[in-house]
């Protein structure tokens, strides 16, 4: 797998150091990632997983070597930034765990896992044509972010940040795990990724999650809701099937409720 790697520098950031031992352990696990990966072509026949060892691997490394003056890495034309990549959190974790802190070791690995699966939605958005196969292939990276977040090691307001960060691979993982975790949930969150969505895509997912928590939602949350629904024409929804049925299902439950 042919990757093109580029780093974008910047002046130090006035924040707090990417302190030379975390620098000592990004470089030891980019180190053993990139020796994996290049011990992998010789013996599976793997080439994605290799392919994703040696990058990230090659991540690690050029991160354990510029350290804070690491600003984007790219990848081939697309740019992640680096300031709160999984590598750095892998890196914390593993410090949190030398300092007999288990607990915050599990949540920097969960986030740090979170933001791979994130890095695999937008490789598979941006490198696969629109259709069937990469909507399907996007639901299975869904269904990889629901399975992290039912093991429950994660803060409501980091998940509640992604989606309301301006990635729209972030708002995506953020979606798929609160789908799967009620206690990540958001509403005021959840309505405006069905109000200003980064995709389609992300517009439906998103009314599929607001859908699970129709039960919870106050009586001014659900005339917000059914406002929001109900501007079809804005939301696109007469060319969209799919968001169509889904709305008036949640528009119909909507109804229900009031009437009961």
């Amino acid at each position: 797998m042919a990757v093109q790697v580029a780093a974008e520098l910047m002046q130090p950031r006035s924040g707090p150091a990417f302190q030379p031992r975390l620098r000592l352990l990004v470089g030891v696990l980019g180190g053993a990632s990139f020796a994996g990966g290049v011990a992998a072509v010789f013996l599976t026949a793997n080439g994605t997983g290799t392919g994703v060892l040696i990058t990230f691997g090659g991540i690690l490394l050029v991160l354990a070597m510029l350290g804070d003056r690491i600003e984007s890495l790219e990848f081939g034309g697309s740019k992640l930034k680096m300031r709160a990549a999984a590598a750095e959190k892998f890196a914390l974790a593993a410090d949190s765990e030398d300092r007999g802190d288990a607990e915050t070791a599990a949540q920097l690995r969960a986030e740090a896992q979170a933001l791979l699966i994130a890095s695999e939605y937008r490789n598979v958005r941006v490198s696969m044509p629109e259709g069937l196969e990469r909507t399907r292939a996007m639901e299975r990276i869904m269904v990889s972010a629901r399975e992290l977040a039912a093991q429950g090691t994660f803060q409501p307001s980091v998940v509640i940040g992604w989606l309301r960060a301006d990635s729209a691979d972030q708002r995506i993982t953020a979606i798929a795990m609160m789908q799967a975790q009620p206690a990540l949930r958001d509403f005021d969150a959840v309505l405006t990724a069905i109000n200003d969505p980064k995709s389609a895509f992300e517009q439906y997912q998103a009314m599929v999650l607001v859908k699970k928590m129709l039960r919870d939602l106050g009586a001014e949350q659900q005339r917000s809701l059914a406002e929001v629904l109900k501007d079809e024409k804005r939301l696109r929804f007469p060319y969209d099937r799919g968001r169509r049925r889904l709305s008036e299902e949640i528009l119909n439950g909507l109804a229900a409720r009031v009437s009961n």
